[in-house]
């Protein structure tokens, strides 16, 4: 838990004017907000940072969002600007093109997209729309990235999707840290607390990875986890994202070389 929960907010509040001071003072922040606990603290410190006005709320619902209510309702308590962009024709469209080629492919291509990859298809779609929008902006824009220390710890989240953005502020704090820093911004408890889901699969988070997030805070920063079978899963999902927390690799040219 954070000993001061409001000198964090108020820190990671510097910390977002000091990051616009420097790579864009007149830049706005586009940030999606999915009605969820993260993009909605998340928007909340960008307005007490850089005030309503320069804070662009991007809801991006692919066909009908279920609890799209909740990406208006927050956007409407802060008073940020927004916008909402379906992503439903792009998803599609994309889709389809590509298992028409697959059809024409000369090698031993699939039949379709898989399953995996029609789940990560609109997060990255998503964050084109973002990067589309803050490019078009008057000022310009800066991306915000939404995800939090728990779920980067076992790379849940999708490479060059909801893990992509131009800065973090919630990238070192777990889950129940980002739930007290709601409670400080006043967001309503309803949506900080609401049953984390991806919007895509039918299922929430915490059954998608088959642990709770409080069992995860607990080993992440304590390291105990009292049933062996989870511990060696969370362990597994660290060990085989890590290469979404990494730096993308290059080769390095010797001396011999040159």
């Amino acid at each position: 838990m954070l000993k001061n929960p409001e000198l964090t907010k108020n820190k990671i509040v510097q910390w977002i004017r000091d990051y616009f001071a420097a790579n864009g003072p007149a830049c706005d922040a586009v940030v999606g907000v999915s009605g969820g606990k993260d993009s909605s603290v998340v928007a909340a410190l960008l307005a007490e940072a850089l005030g309503k006005d320069r804070v662009v709320g991007v809801m991006m619902p692919n066909g009908v969002q279920s609890d799209i209510s909740d990406s208006r309702e927050i956007v409407e308590l802060l008073g940020i600007k927004n916008i909402t962009v379906n992503i439903k024709a792009g998803v599609d469209g994309l889709s389809g093109a590509i298992n028409d080629a697959f059809k024409e492919a000369s090698f031993d291509a699939p039949e379709t997209l898989s399953r995996d990859s029609m789940i990560n298809m609109p997060p990255r779609l998503r964050m084109s729309t973002l990067y589309a929008v803050a490019q078009a902006l008057p000022n310009g824009g800066r991306v915000v990235n939404t995800c939090n220390r728990s779920e980067d710890y076992i790379g849940y989240s999708t490479k060059y999707g909801d893990s992509a953005g131009d800065f973090s502020p919630l990238c070192n704090l777990l889950v129940h840290e980002v739930i007290q820093i709601g409670e400080v911004l006043g967001i309503p408890e309803r949506l900080t607390k609401k049953a984390p889901s991806d919007g895509l699969s039918g299922m929430t988070d915490e059954d998608k990875i088959g642990f709770t997030y409080a069992v995860l805070d607990h080993y992440v920063l304590t390291g105990e986890c009292e049933d062996e079978a989870t511990k060696a899963k969370i362990d597994r999902m660290h060990a085989l994202n890590l290469h979404k927390l990494q730096l993308m690799p290059g080769y390095q040219v010797g001396e011999d070389e040159q």
